[in-house]
């Protein structure tokens, strides 16, 4: 068994998710880098592995229970333990609009993987989690899920996103003393999501989350943050 950290990435084969397994391999982590496509993956670690850093990869749906499953038993089996989930994957739906006019089937969407995937993951992975003296799950969020700086537009993602705040929130006390359970907020960072004219670059946005992965002090959870420091709800 390794003493290295073990953490999951979800969503780690681009954008910030690959940038946060960059991070984190770079400061000795044992990365298991997740994506649904197995050439993304594999493309993923392969340019990391160009740099001289070492990451794994896993397939993973986070939408589909089966794949979900896989992952815990491919994690229970070669390490016995996850002291890191990070629920990075995320879709932000062009048919996304007000919340006057979305499609409901677009919020639905959204929910699914911005939302209940990481809560089922969570759920699944607890007790691997429970199993580590530092164990945490980190959720990337955003600052359009805040319902104290709540606007218009793009009512899918926003609701998503405040959802998922809700998640950390619930898991958190019921993990309190075994699980810091956090959430963050990367800012607009520029991303095939972002787009190329948001204001922070990918290392900037990477950088919240794995200091929540590694360097946040344990007893910290329930939290929001961003640049590491706590933000209203």
């Amino acid at each position: 068994m390794t003493e290295k950290p073990v953490i999951v990435v979800t969503g780690g084969n681009r954008g910030i998710g690959l940038e946060v397994c960059r991070q984190l391999a770079r400061r000795g982590a044992q990365v298991i880098l997740t994506a649904r496509q197995p050439e993304d993956g594999k493309g993923a670690v392969k340019s990391l592995a160009a740099q001289k850093l070492s990451a794994q990869f896993q397939p993973l749906e986070v939408t589909d229970a089966e794949s979900a499953a896989a992952l815990r038993h491919y994690l229970k089996r070669e390490f016995g333990r996850l002291d890191v989930l990070i629920n990075n994957a995320g879709i932000f739906s062009k048919a996304d609009g007000p919340g006057l006019t979305v499609k409901l089937e677009t919020v639905r969407a959204t929910l699914e993987t911005n939302t209940l995937a990481p809560l089922h993951l969570s759920q699944l992975m607890a007790p691997l989690l429970k199993r580590s003296r530092t164990a945490r799950i980190v959720n990337v969020s955003s600052g359009m899920g805040a319902l104290s700086d709540m606007q218009g537009g793009y009512a899918a993602y926003r609701i998503s996103k405040t959802a998922l705040n809700a998640v950390t929130a619930i898991l958190a006390a019921e993990l309190r003393g075994a699980v810091a359970v956090n959430c963050v907020c990367p800012g607009w960072v520029k991303t095939d999501m972002g787009g190329a004219n948001a204001e922070r670059e990918v290392s900037q946005g990477a950088a919240g989350i794995v200091w929540l992965a590694l360097d946040a002090p344990q007893d910290l959870t329930g939290k929001f943050v961003r640049d590491r420091e706590v933000i209203p709800w």
